[in-house]
């Protein structure tokens, strides 16, 4: 349950900093959770703790280019990618207190990103599709309780980040 609250609030904090003016259904989405929250035994609710911090990349699948070409994207928001990966390279992580620290200082310049955010319409839209599962991400590099995890994970977030520049500019 705490994991829904909390990836809603994160939803709504994207919603409401990025300027967003169309509404989204959100109450469709915390009955949706809440149903399949209350309808799992607790060894399912791991399976959908793991679902959310999925380390894969699907998000390309969702993303869409600009007919074609990439996304203009507000300076701020690419300044931030950019230090994102900076962190990644420079950021000692040989233990999970490392990993931790890692998500904490990432953690704030996606808190940059979205609250610098002042994109619009379809490119706006599409910057969800990438953010959303980074959020997820960093969470769950906050969260690692083996170094193995924090590989898997730090890895993960690289790739999303680097996958940034196949769709924004």
């Amino acid at each position: 349950m705490k994991n829904t609250i909390l990836s809603l609030a994160i939803i709504s904090a994207l919603l409401v900093s990025c300027n967003e003016t169309k509404t989204k259904d959100v109450t469709t989405s915390i009955e949706e959770m809440h149903e399949h929250d209350t309808s799992n035994s607790h060894a399912n609710h791991e399976e959908v703790a793991a679902e959310m911090h999925s380390l894969n990349n699907a998000w390309v699948d969702e993303i869409k280019l600009d007919n074609g070409d990439k996304w203009e994207a507000n300076i701020e928001t690419t300044e931030g990618v950019n230090k994102m990966l900076d962190m990644l390279k420079s950021t000692e992580t040989k233990t999970t207190e490392g990993y931790h620290a890692l998500a904490s200082n990432l953690n704030e310049v996606k808190n940059f990103v979205v609250k610098e955010c002042t994109m619009e319409g379809p490119s706006h839209d599409n910057l969800h599709v990438f953010l959303h599962p980074l959020i997820e991400k960093i969470e769950a590099l906050g969260k690692v309780t083996t170094v193995n995890e924090g590989v898997k994970i730090k890895k993960s977030i690289k790739e999303n980040l680097d996958g940034y520049f196949n769709y924004f500019e």
